[in-house]
């Protein structure tokens, strides 16, 4: 209890002191506050009392400020002013003598009316903006005429040598004019021509180039599109136009070209061949790269300028072959027709590029029409050709029954076609979709069936059947050795060619025993043998018994007229394949000499005994075989 009673006095005696401690802390913190509130009070005073000062102090900075502004501004527009004036002097002066510090001034000009339209509440902004844009005026004729006038300069036609220079070595002409193309020229090298790489001329300097396009950029910025449009179409068109001339493009319409004769015509379409080739590939791409950094940046009036440019020429070119290909057809055009289908097809990636924009639309359009309708025409004149084949009537005959100058000409001009294989192709690619070789090959078998029928029209002219069948002998035989020898046979293929071989021994057979199977009846003691059986084997079957020498005779006799009148009438025939010839001399005295042998030697005796037996016996065999030698050799005709 006792220790109770003083843990409770010690509490007490505690609490008792802290009471009083808080008692003291906030009498110190009331009269901390007392003082603070006063010092604050002084401060608020003494801030009062200086507010007039500070405003008087922050007034003069703000008034320095807006003089520095004022005196940099003022400055600002002077410079401008100075500037104008040093700007003014240049552009008097004119861009001739210094285009590059003319068109800086020009920039200078557009900079001072963009600065005073910027400026508000000048009163001479106003003046010095309708000064300035006057003078700005008056730079932009200045540079228009300048533009004119380094145009001009500096766009002069192309020399022919000049673009020849630009060609591959193989296309270059060999005199001063473009060779006449009869198409073999280019067919040498066609195959080359995917990658013969082609540099077009320069036109303009290159160190022009940048001036011109600047000069164009400061037109445009002015608002003169049109004027510059106008003058670089007139200037530049010209001068193309120039150039061709000189190369030797002439316009020329159907009707100039139905006028002309065939060797002339030739002459020209050869020349256009070339004329194209340099056109697309030099001339217009050169063109085109002129109008490409003259308006670069400027897609729509590039392609526009470029379009306007070559418009015209492109027509003159694509005019002429238009005329041949409406032109009235005729054989001797397929080739030529053929070539000019190739260079269209050739150029036609050139075209796509050189003149791929809408503006070029319709010169596309007009390249795509010719490259078609030569190909309809070439089409047509290969069924107009067969046509002509097989109904000519030309009264040109030959006599000794040799190749006939149809037959000739046909397979010239079917060898032709051979060489025209990958254009071919395109062709009739291009026609039916189809295969092109079976296609040609179709084409080829028609003419020559063509042909065949027209020889046996014409071999039914001779009177003598023998003739006939020499004719039509000479005359498959040259159309099967000469598809043997070239590459349609490769497209007519073996079975073509054994088949007209086979025709080639029939005539020859024909011929055999015709002319001799008559002969060699004579050689037979009964008057018929094997031979005159038709068999033409010249083999002698009868005896010596109960024939009379009067018999003898008589078969001497008519042996030997028959003989001189066949070896005087065919000696003057002709086989001129020596080949052919010889082998049908052999194929007769391999009949006739074994029997006229054994027909001396059974009856010979019968005559040599008697009076004048050289009357009858007039050849030896080997007089016969010498004789023979002298058959099919063409000797001078005397009589039908």
């Amino acid at each position: 209890m006792a220790a109770y009673t003083v843990v409770m006095e010690n509490l007490k005696e505690r609490a008792e002191f802290m009471k009083e401690s808080m008692h003291k802390s906030q009498t110190i913190t009331d009269n901390m506050i007392s003082i603070l509130g006063s010092f604050d009070h002084r401060l608020s005073a003494l801030e009062t009392a200086m507010r007039p000062t500070q405003i008087r102090t922050h007034s003069i900075r703000k008034a320095h400020e807006n003089i520095d502004k004022t005196l940099k501004v003022a400055e600002s527009i002077l410079a401008q002013f100075d500037l104008a004036r040093q700007t003014e002097a240049k552009i008097l002066r004119g861009p001739h003598e210094d285009l590059e510090s003319y068109l800086e001034a020009v920039n200078q000009l557009r900079s001072i009316v963009k600065f005073f339209s910027s400026t508000k509440g000048l009163k001479s902004s106003i003046g010095m903006i309708n000064h300035a844009s006057n003078l700005l005026a008056k730079s932009v004729l200045k540079l228009e005429e300048e533009f004119r006038q380094l145009l001009t300069s500096y766009s002069k036609p192309v020399e022919p040598d000049r673009l020849f220079d630009c060609l591959p070595q193989s296309l270059r002409p060999s005199t001063g004019s473009p060779s006449k193309g009869d198409g073999t020229g280019m067919k040498e090298h066609q195959r080359s021509l995917e990658t013969v790489v082609y540099h077009p001329p320069a036109l303009i300097p290159p160190r022009i180039l940048p001036l011109l396009h600047e000069l164009a950029q400061q037109m445009i910025q002015a608002g003169h599109q049109q004027q510059l449009y106008t003058i670089y179409k007139e200037i530049r068109s010209s001068v193309v136009e120039q150039s061709l001339r000189k190369l030797g493009v002439e316009r020329l319409g159907k009707e100039d070209v139905q006028k002309m004769q065939w060797e002339v015509l030739e002459a020209k379409i050869g020349n256009w061949i070339h004329f194209m080739r340099i056109s697309v590939k030099l001339l217009f791409a050169a063109e085109k790269k002129v109008s490409d950094q003259i308006f670069e940046g400027q897609d729509s009036l590039r392609d526009q300028c470029f379009a306007e440019v070559t418009a015209n020429s492109v027509a003159v070119l694509l005019s002429f072959g238009e005329a041949i290909a409406k032109s009235k057809r005729s054989p001797e055009k397929l080739f030529v027709l053929l070539d000019m289908y190739e260079i269209m097809r050739e150029l036609q990636s050139e075209m796509d590029i050189v003149f791929g924009s809408k503006y070029c639309s319709e010169m596309r359009e007009a390249a795509k029409v010719l490259t078609d309708r030569l190909a309809e025409t070439a089409q047509e004149t290969f069924v107009d050709f067969e046509e002509a084949v097989e109904k000519d009537a030309t009264k040109t005959s030959v006599l000794d029954g040799t190749v006939h100058p149809l037959t000739s000409y046909v397979i010239n001009y079917v060898k032709f076609l051979f060489d025209y294989q990958s254009t071919l192709k395109q062709l009739f690619g291009d026609a039916d979709d189809g295969n092109s070789k079976d296609q040609l090959g179709v084409i080829t078998t028609r003419i020559l069936q063509a042909l065949q029928s027209n020889l046996d029209g014409k071999s039914k002219q001779y009177k003598d059947p023998a003739l006939t069948q020499l004719f039509l002998m000479n005359n498959i035989h040259y159309i099967v050795r000469s598809v043997r020898r070239s590459e349609a046979k490769d497209v007519l293929g073996d079975d073509w060619v054994q088949i007209h071989r086979r025709v080639v021994q029939q005539h020859a057979n024909q011929y055999k025993r015709i002319s001799w199977s008559k002969i060699l009846q004579t050689l037979s003691v009964q008057g018929v043998s094997t031979a005159g059986s038709g068999s033409f084997t010249g083999e002698v079957t009868s005896s010596n018994s109960g024939i009379s020498r009067s018999t003898v005779k008589d078969r001497f006799k008519t042996f030997n007229m028959l003989f001189e009148e066949i070896h005087q009438r065919q000696s003057q025939w002709t086989v001129p394949d020596s080949e052919l010839r010889e082998s049908l001399r052999l194929a007769v005295a391999e009949v006739l000499l074994p029997a006229y042998r054994s027909f001396i030697k059974r009856f010979g005796p019968m005559i040599e005994g008697g009076k004048n037996p050289q009357k009858y016996i007039r050849y030896t065999p080997e007089d016969l075989e010498r004789m023979l030698t002298e058959f099919f050799e063409g000797k001078t005709w005397k009589g039908p």
